[in-house]
């Protein structure tokens, strides 16, 4: 019987899962491991990053982009901790993930030893599975139950090794992994009777709404079939733009604060909604179903069904079949004036955005940057989003359609993971365009994502919104607070800081430079080099839109003066409020009448 070290068999697990390549950080107490990595080179990828969280949002994003489980190596001690951000990120958007933690040897332990603590207890809240190995054997066997904990539970596991038994030679025959097991498809039975009284609910539907969650992310085309036979529009989570054609006439867009109009107008307009894999986390705050008759959810979490809204229908299955047999039942709709209002209103919201992003003079901004984007990106080119204005002004500027692919930090939403995402999307898509694009404030937690980018010549294009300024909270605090405080930033080259860890590096801070600096940036690209443009954006918000900011722009709501005033900021004279669709196509307005009877639909306060 032949002999086989205990880390060569962990990593032997972990490749018999699928898994390509683990994101870390050498330390001493992870040195077996590094010597299976070197054993195991030909098999399994060790990624040299320069930060741990860089590493844990990497394998974070991984699944994002293309549906594998990514691990990553933190040390015992301080490199286990920088992990959090990436084990929060996957625990909160439902992304299976490994996280494999460095300790000192057994026989150190309890001695107060140097970069010891109790580790266990410090992932108790955001691991599925938390367990340190206890003997070398063990080792294969834990790690294999580790990943299968990740992928049953959709969220991060963790896993301590004490160095020593990575070294310790066990039997080759004395461990099997159960990656063969996984279920490939996991079905669901509709219930035939839910079915019938949720077709009976959108028959009698006369304002219904599609909102459509990541649990559609492969069914884009059954939902708009469904809402082209009974003309509802369709809502989307931010997280979930990427499903559908940005020029598909009923895409109302995503709700709340990270929003399009459309989609914040339809909400309180609507009396049915079909709610398909969906755990939007603010529906609670902005009272968003407050005013439906009926809600019909589906879900393949039994969690989430009645988790955010009371329910008269709800289907534990899967929302693409639901939405297929839904759709073989229903009765077509004809022709619908809720439908066609909000077809106008979407149309009136795409020739705003057309406005402002085509603009030849005036200050660069956000928008102008983002038509330059979409006249250069590939059909098929991935974006890996940071949060903060940069995650709103996305998925209103961006042109995708499902060839795309699109991800941030949804829920946990933690700043710096647009380019270690990036990272994520370009190992499993060597052959796509990828970009990053972060805000100044978030690229600066992870700049040096970029060296490991350049040292695995990977050809990101990186866009740095620069505005000297954390953008998404001054625009909270400008709602909330007495005055701005905190917010500001101090500008950086980071052309210069790109070109030092030998990035090709652009800046721009003219409208007029746009299109050369971007058609060059595609051109370094496709050339294998990593790109970085800076793009020097003036210090403006992009419109509001959530709670009562949608009231400013319809003078019904709102005094005229305020009106002007928002129009005149937010270059939007010719932005009208839905009010007036509903009117044309003679439909009463039923947010008007919340509103006279003191407001049905608010923003935060500041309790």
């Amino acid at each position: 019987m032949g002999k086989i070290d205990a880390w060569v068999a962990g990593l032997r697990v972990l490749e018999d899962w699928g898994v390509e390549r683990v994101y870390g950080l050498p330390a001493g107490s992870l040195n077996s491991l590094m010597d299976a990595f070197e054993k195991e080179q030909d098999r399994i990828d060790f990624i040299q990053v320069r930060h741990e969280e860089i590493g844990g949002l990497a394998a974070a994003m991984q699944y994002k982009f293309s549906g594998k489980l990514g691990v990553a190596l933190g040390s015992a001690g301080p490199g286990a901790t920088h992990l959090y951000n990436g084990l929060y990120d996957a625990k909160y958007d439902g992304v299976p993930m490994l996280a494999i933690i460095g300790q000192r040897k057994l026989s150190e332990l309890n001695y107060d030893g140097f970069q010891e603590f109790n580790q266990n207890p410090y992932f108790a809240d955001v691991a599925y599975y938390n367990r340190r190995v206890m003997f070398a054997e063990q080792l294969p066997k834990v790690l294999d139950e580790a990943i299968r904990a990740a992928y049953a539970n959709r969220g991060p596991a963790v896993v301590e090794v004490p160095v020593s038994f990575g070294w310790e030679e066990i039997d080759e025959d004395s461990f099997f992994t159960s990656a063969s097991a996984r279920p490939k498809n996991v079905t669901y039975k509709v219930d035939e009777d839910d079915l019938a009284r949720a077709v009976e609910m959108l028959n009698d539907a006369e304002r219904p709404i599609i909102y459509a969650g990541r649990g559609t992310r492969f069914a884009g085309e059954d939902v708009v079939k469904l809402s082209q036979k009974i003309k509802a529009p369709i809502a989307v989570t931010g997280i979930n733009f990427d499903t559908f054609d940005y020029d598909y006439e009923a895409l109302l867009g995503s709700a709340a604060r990270v929003s399009w109009k459309p989609a914040n107008e339809a909400f309180p307009q609507a009396d049915v909604a079909l709610i398909l894999g969906n755990n939007f986390p603010f529906t609670e705050a902005m009272h968003l179903y407050d005013n439906f008759k009926h809600v019909i959810q589906v879900d393949i979490d039994p969690y989430h069904l009645g988790k955010r809204q009371k329910v008269d229908i709800a289907f534990l299955a899967d929302a693409g079949e639901v939405t297929r047999q839904l759709t073989e039942k229903v009765d077509a709709v004809e022709q619908s004036d809720w439908y066609d209002a909000n077809v106008d209103n979407i149309k009136n919201w795409k020739e705003y955005l057309n406005h402002i992003e085509t603009k030849s003079d005036g200050p660069l901004k956000y928008f102008n940057v983002y038509n330059a984007i979409n006249e250069v990106a590939d059909e098929d080119a991935m974006f890996s989003v940071d949060v903060g204005n940069v995650t709103q002004t996305s998925v209103r500027h961006l042109h995708m359609t499902p060839k795309n692919s699109w991800a941030t930090s949804g829920i946990f939403a933690t700043m710096g993971n647009g380019a270690p995402g990036a990272i994520a999307a370009q190992y499993d898509n060597p052959d796509r365009q990828v970009w990053s694009l972060s805000g100044d404030g978030g690229f600066m937690m992870v700049p040096q994502a970029i060296t490991t980018q350049v040292q695995y010549k990977m050809p990101i294009i990186n866009v740095v919104f620069t505005n000297k300024q954390f953008g998404f909270i001054k625009d909270e605090q400008e709602d909330l607070n007495d005055n701005f405080f905190g917010v500001f930033l101090e500008d950086e080259n980071f052309a210069k800081m790109a070109e030092a860890q030998g990035a090709v590096a652009y800046t721009v801070t003219e409208i007029s430079q746009l299109k050369e600096t971007f058609e060059k940036a595609v051109a370094d690209s496709k050339a294998g080099k990593t790109v970085l443009i800076d793009a020097k954006v003036a210090a403006e918000r992009p419109i509001p839109l959530e709670g009562q900011h949608v009231l400013k722009l319809d003078p019904r709501m709102t005094d005229e003066t305020e009106v002007k005033e928002v129009k005149e900021r937010y270059d939007a004279q010719d932005l009208k409020p839905f009010a007036d669709f509903l009117e044309a196509h003679g439909l009463e307005d039923k947010r008007a009448q919340a509103h006279l009877d003191d407001g049905i639909i608010t923003d935060d306060s500041k309790e």
